[in-house]
């Protein structure tokens, strides 16, 4: 038995050391196989992409920022609400900012239609809990999605807590007036969300939605640079985000 016991012993320490041994050969394999995209945020940048919203600009029942933005990125419109796709969209103040909401609410806010997006979040919850890398953050910290890395598992729609994300339950194609050749469509299965024109900025140009915004209260720029319009346009006023208490670091920001 005392022979077994010893033998047991010196065969498990050579089973540990070989696996110490092994150790730096299975990290190389780990790092091989992260995506490569889920990677890319750690690249430091000097740009910080942001937009900022003036909740008192936004005019009743204007929706062009909504249209340009639904035209440029072939979004469906699909009449179900359960199909509904959306990349930005009005919803109730108190909806929105339910934390704001009290008894005491100033009557310009209350009912007041609230554009939402994507927030491209400093700490995206969706781009930690993607198992394929189909949403990730880049450098310079615009969120974004791979349609075709998606499997439609959805593990990123529940990990947002903003609702910004949409599920194409059908073939979205035959829901589009007018299809854009300047952007891809998508199919069946898949997620999508704002990407913050990522493509136009590649252009150097500024989001459709900013754009289009006759009222000019939708700003978009480099949080990093202060001398941007929306560096200047948050110092000079007070603004809110939206549950920025989860500790997400929305990068969308709403002056009131």
């Amino acid at each position: 038995m005392d022979v077994d016991r010893r033998g047991f012993i010196k065969m498990a320490g050579i089973a540990i050391v070989g696996l110490l041994a092994a150790k730096p050969i299975f990290d190389v394999i780990s790092r091989a196989e992260a995506p490569k995209k889920a990677v890319e945020a750690e690249t430091p940048t000097q740009t910080k992409w942001g937009m900022a919203i003036k909740i008192a600009n936004c005019k009743d029942g204007c929706t062009e920022c909504i249209t340009a933005c639904n035209t440029v990125h072939n979004v469906p419109d699909i009449p179900d609400p359960k199909h509904e796709i959306k990349w930005i969209w009005d919803v109730n103040y108190g909806d929105v900012f339910p934390e704001q909401n009290s008894p005491f609410l100033a009557d310009s806010l209350k009912g007041l239609p609230v554009l939402v997006l994507c927030n491209h979040c400093l700490k995206p919850p969706c781009a930690r809990v993607c198992p394929t890398g189909a949403t990730w953050k880049r450098a310079d910290g615009i969120v974004m999605m791979d349609y075709h890395r998606c499997i439609g598992c959805r593990y990123c729609m529940a990990a947002c807590p903003y609702g910004a994300r949409s599920f194409n339950w059908v073939d979205p194609r035959p829901y589009i007036k007018q299809i854009s050749s300047d952007y891809p469509t998508r199919t069946k299965g898949v997620v999508e969300k704002c990407d913050f024109c990522e493509e136009r900025l590649a252009k150097g140009l500024i989001p459709a939605c900013v754009e289009a915004c006759t009222e000019k209260a939708l700003v978009f720029g480099d949080l990093n640079d202060p001398s941007s319009d929306i560096r200047k346009l948050l110092a000079a006023n007070y603004s809110i985000q939206r549950k920025a208490e989860l500790g997400t670091g929305p990068n969308v920001y709403y002056v009131i």
